[in-house]
């Protein structure tokens, strides 16, 4: 199963512009730890991984047909997204267990749904 993990905030950290460089490097180092873990594991793969610049976004929303475009971030939250990766787990407990790793982050899990 496909899970979408979302780091949705910085958590007890700071925001990672106010980070010192050493800091920096001690968190990425955190997110290398992550993917050797993962890289590790016999039944988990990280499909997708990005860091998202968190000075920009584009909202779009929809209000009575009416579509909107706006410069942001402005969406509950956006202004918090650092990044995300998107893992095949066998289950959420294994998903879990290996985000422990990770910097000290508000993470959000969900399950990606299969339409096909």
């Amino acid at each position: 199963m496909k899970y979408f993990v979302l780091l949705a905030g910085p958590g007890e950290m700071q925001a990672w512009n106010d980070l010192s460089p050493d800091e920096q490097q001690a968190g990425m180092e955190q997110h290398h730890a992550f993917a050797q873990a993962c890289e590790a594991h016999p039944s988990v793969e990280i499909v997708a991984g990005e860091a998202l610049d968190e000075s920009a976004a584009t909202t779009l929303r929809t209000r009575g047909g009416a579509f909107s475009v706006t410069d942001g971030p402005f969406a509950e939250a956006a202004e918090q997204i650092g990044g995300f990766y998107v893992l095949e787990a066998p289950d959420l407990d294994t998903v879990i267990e290996l985000c422990r790793i990770l910097p000290a982050y508000d993470i959000d899990i969900r399950p990606v749904l299969d339409l096909g």
